[in-house]
């Protein structure tokens, strides 16, 4: 049932923040942006409501099946932690056992999510002007018509390493944010629910999902930038060759700040964004238990 219950909640925290998601992209990965007011005026001037959205079909369906894995092999690895180490997968978790579940989780999850990844990125730096704004049609045909194309050229053109391209910032970025996610979560639930009680209010679980989300992703952003960049990198660019180069390259052209591009950004996203998934699990979860 966490399969399920992680899935639904992934799809609609994907509905909620993915106009901020592709602000934050652009804002990484292009310096001709001087702020997210700046970038939000331009992509609304230049491609209408839909520029905010490309992309977003895929990721709704891929964020629902990462989330669904993401929250079904936590909480099998959480068991699996505690069989090992108490000889029972129901008793209380340390918050180490939590920590290392979270972690193995987003793993898990970086072989699923990077190739759709990498398709949400080329999609959403990708320029397409609204033909109100520029002539009666469209300037050129779009590099990608959407998200399912750009993955089969970008297999046809880069192989399957393409799809891979970022892979090594992903896995750093979602090994530790992931960990301290779930840990976050699990510690102010317990923190916040009263004494006596089994299980967490639904206002505490949104708190707990909000600021979890805000910790995990201000801990993700440099290595989020990274994997932005790397991954808009096109065959016949070339210019990363990797993740030590890309870092350095970014840090020596536009300083250590461009490491937290879209900080602010992420953290404003991640609040709301994650309290629809914890509150949508928690839900999901009950409802199946009760009923």
């Amino acid at each position: 049932m966490d399969f399920i219950a992680g899935a639904i909640g992934g799809g609609l925290s994907t509905a909620v923040g993915y106009p901020l998601d592709t602000v934050k992209v652009r804002i990484q990965t292009e310096r001709r942006y001087n702020g997210i007011w700046h970038c939000i005026r331009e992509t609304y001037r230049t491609e209408k409501v839909w520029g905010f959205y490309k992309g977003v079909s895929a990721s709704v369906l891929m964020v629902s099946v990462i989330s669904s894995v993401s929250f079904g092999a936590y909480k099998n690895f959480l068991c699996t932690i505690c069989k090992l180490r108490y000889g029972a997968a129901d008793v209380k978790p340390s918050k180490l056992d939590v920590s290392l579940a979270g972690g193995a989780a987003g793993a898990v999850r970086v072989v699923l999510m990077t190739p759709s990844e990498v398709a949400k990125v080329r999609m959403q730096t990708q320029r397409n002007p609204h033909p109100s704004d520029t002539s009666p049609q469209p300037l050129s045909e779009p590099r990608y018509r959407g998200s399912l194309h750009c993955l089969k050229v970008i297999a046809k053109e880069e192989g399957f390493g393409g799809l891979y391209k970022g892979c090594s910032a992903l896995l750093c970025r979602d090994c530790s944010s992931s960990a301290i996610y779930f840990l976050t979560y699990s510690a102010l639930c317990d923190w916040l629910t009263p004494a006596g009680k089994n299980k967490p209010g639904f206002l505490v679980v949104l708190l707990s999902g909000g600021f979890a989300g805000v910790l995990a992703w201000g801990l993700a952003t440099p290595m989020d930038v990274i994997k932005s960049r790397m991954q808009i990198d096109e065959s016949d660019q070339h210019k990363y060759k990797g993740l030590v180069h890309c870092a350095r390259e970014s840090v020596r052209k536009e300083g250590a700040r461009v490491l937290f591009k879209g900080l602010g950004l992420n953290c404003i996203r991640a609040f709301p964004v994650n309290m629809v998934v914890f509150v949508t699990y928690e839900a999901v979860l009950r409802f199946t238990d009760r009923y």
